[in-house]
């Protein structure tokens, strides 16, 4: 009967960690994932706009929570699952003086 008791003890704590291995792992994807679909969504509002940002946002699964432009700066927040990014990105204007 102890033995039992152990064995099912040992297979309880190898199930919980386990979860919490995978818990971690599905979270740490889940913040990479949310800063490069930040930085894309960034850098296309940057480009071409608020509605450039949200389409680069749902083709990278993401959720685009806001977004905000001061003069030249975009900045972004966006939500993957639980994790959340926020990315800035800056338009340039360069002139070609040919």
């Amino acid at each position: 009967m102890v033995g039992l008791v152990g064995l099912l003890m040992a297979l309880s704590v190898s199930a919980a960690l386990a979860f919490g291995i995978s818990e971690v792992g599905t979270a740490a994807i889940d913040d990479a994932r949310a800063a490069t679909a930040a930085d894309a969504a960034a850098l296309a509002g940057a480009a071409a706009g608020s509605d450039a940002a949200e389409v680069a946002a749902q083709r990278n699964d993401a959720t685009l929570i806001s977004v905000t432009v001061r003069g030249n700066v975009t900045s972004v927040e966006v939500s993957v699952g639980r994790a959340r990014a926020i990315a800035h990105a800056e338009r340039t204007v360069v002139f070609d003086r040919w």
